[in-house]
């Protein structure tokens, strides 16, 4: 396939809109506390019948310091103790959890996120690492994907260098903006010497993939000094980048109201920013593999794209397509079965669920035939942003063109508009529609119309 992108200014203005950015289907906005823990072991057996791979994530969710864009659940201390009772915690869920799967089915992925995962001390983490080994069997390093999102301001070369030694030969690198004014009015003071050290380490330990986030749309910043940034990070030539869309939702995330809606670039300006973000990476040979993410076209991600492996699960863009996810700690959400579930959200519920002998499931759902249908539709336009309707077909018994009539009047305005292309066998995405993705996809989604409000706008 081309991975091609193109920006069209008017096409976006026009399509920007609020809209799930479909990590799942159906969203997490759709759970409910139908799935307990027992539905959820039903689900185990039904895995465990289908065998296969596993994956595990661990959400830790302490950090140092809070940065005030940040919308993900997180436990802000500077008592390095408060790890302990947690991990202790974590340690008999992932007991509990390993009992119900068969031994013999391996762990392909693993992913730590948080939070800081580096909040943890270097003996903490060799633990956490040697405890998940004792209770599943993890794939030796060629074959596992084995990841962790790094805050530079909480790692060295020694942390690196014991990450790769545990097992990790991914990771992601927290960065956002180097502007020091941008840093000052989001709470997060990181410097150059900083990040790049940390990246320098990564590429001496022989870590196979190094990405970089940034964040577009924070307060202060303007096409210039977003620039400055973007220049120093092609130079430092990670495998990755994320540029991530900055959603101001401070009804939702109190922690955002630090951030003075007078201080954010406009609606224009953020456009302007990703516009220029998206010619320097293209000039610099990064290709768009969607939905914020960018990599070089030897890199893993790419590839798995170019060959119509690519998927997307919780953790964003994998190309381990077949796996069952295991989610352990607070808030984490698992893909088992034909289910999703999630934790607890407390570290008060979560202590007493497993104090009692009891899984930390709160909630999920169990997806129909509907939803998995529509679940691969997504998945392969968010992807590959093509969909081989005659290929669907032969898997899922149903005629598309009457299955899916209501949609084609919005299909039709999509391709009068550019954003696609599309016949009685393939819808085809454009360059110019790439960005729009979401927008395709809500047309399948028979959740999204009711809940859009409630989710961040696609540009």
């Amino acid at each position: 396939m081309q991975q091609a992108l193109q920006f069209d200014a008017d096409l976006i203005r026009r399509y920007d809109s609020a809209g799930p950015r479909y990590t799942s289907y159906p969203t997490a906005l759709e759970f409910n506390d139908s799935l307990d823990a027992a539905r959820y072991q039903q689900h185990i057996d039904l895995s465990n019948q289908r065998g296969g791979p596993l994956s595990l994530y661990f959400h830790l969710p302490f950090c140092d310091t809070v940065c005030y864009y940040c919308a993900c659940n997180k436990i802000i201390t500077k008592n390095r103790t408060h790890a302990e009772p947690y991990l202790e915690n974590l340690h008999q869920e992932m007991a509990m959890q390993a009992a119900l799967f068969d031994s013999d089915r391996v762990v392909e992925q693993l992913h730590w996120g948080g939070g800081t995962p580096t909040f943890l001390s270097h003996q903490q983490m060799r633990e956490l690492m040697h405890v998940t080994r004792q209770f599943f069997t993890l794939a030796d390093d060629e074959n596992g994907e084995f990841s962790i999102e790094i805050d530079p301001r909480e790692a060295d070369s020694d942390t690196i260098a014991l990450l790769r030694e545990i097992g990790f030969n991914r990771l992601s690198l927290g960065l956002q903006d180097f502007n020091p004014q941008v840093q000052q009015a989001v709470n997060r003071i990181q410097t150059e010497a900083q990040t790049f050290r940390v990246l320098e380490a990564a590429r001496r330990e022989g870590f196979r993939s190094i990405s970089l986030d940034l964040i577009y749309g924070l307060p202060h910043q303007t096409v210039a000094s977003f620039n400055e940034t973007l220049d120093k990070v092609i130079a430092a030539s990670p495998d990755r980048l994320s540029v991530f869309n900055y959603a101001h939702l401070p009804e939702r995330f109190k922690v955002q109201r630090q951030i003075r809606t007078a201080d954010l670039p406009s609606a224009s300006v953020k456009l302007a920013i990703l516009q220029s973000t998206i010619n320097k990476l293209n000039e610099a040979g990064y290709v768009y593999i969607g939905m914020d993410h960018f990599a070089k076209p030897d890199d893993e991600l790419a590839v798995a794209q170019r060959n119509h492996q690519l998927y997307r699960n919780f953790q964003g863009y994998s190309t381990h397509a077949q796996c069952d996810l295991i989610g352990l700690g607070i808030t984490s959400i698992g893909m088992v079965g034909d289910a999703y579930s999630q934790n607890v959200k407390t570290l008060a519920e979560y202590d007493q669920a497993i104090k009692a002998g009891r899984l930390p499931v709160m909630r999920g759902i169990t997806l129909d035939d509907d939803d998995k249908l529509r679940r691969e539709i997504i998945n392969r336009l968010i992807c590959d942003f093509a969909l081989d309707i005659a290929e669907l077909e032969s898997r899922y018994p149903i005629d598309f063109a009457e299955y899916f009539h209501e949609i084609f009047p919005q299909l039709e305005q999509f391709a009068q508009d550019g954003l696609l292309k599309y016949d009685w066998n393939r819808i085809e995405i454009s360059p110019t529609g790439r960005l729009l993705i979401r927008h395709v996809c809500m047309l399948f989604d028979k959740y999204s119309q009711l809940a859009r409000q409630r989710f961040s706008r696609v540009i």
